[in-house]
């Protein structure tokens, strides 16, 4: 069974720094898996910041270019997102989703593309 765990999350004042982390049991993700991180704002749909492709190639959101990084701990074999400079918009539950079946025909960004969610990490920026 794949379970995504999220933690990390927290309060910052803006211009701080955080990283979430997601730990992945019962697959390998450096085998054939697109993933990422969304987050959402209470109210707002949910939306794509950061994914890595079962390539390896990763893309990032417009809004956080710059100042995210996504990676992968194969060894722990968990997702990392490093965010930088944060800025109150980037507010909101955060959330590490797995697509394991390779779903094509879904942009990144859409969350139809992803059959496994974590319960997601809260990170809240201060202005």
């Amino acid at each position: 069974q794949v379970k995504l765990v999220e933690s990390g999350g927290g309060s910052v004042e803006a211009g701080g720094s955080l990283r979430v982390s997601c730990e992945v049991s019962g697959y390998t993700i450096n085998h054939n898996v697109n993933i990422g991180w969304f987050r959402q704002a209470p109210g707002q749909e949910r939306e794509g910041v950061a994914t890595i492709e079962r390539n390896g190639r990763t893309t990032y959101a417009d809004s956080v270019k710059g100042r995210f990084t996504i990676s992968i701990d194969n060894a722990k074999n968990t997702l990392y997102l490093q965010m930088n400079n944060l800025k109150p918009e980037d507010t909101g539950m955060y959330y590490c989703a797995a697509d394991l079946r390779g779903s094509y025909g879904y942009t990144w960004y859409s969350p139809l593309r992803y059959e496994y969610w974590g319960q997601g990490t809260q990170v809240t920026v201060s202005s």
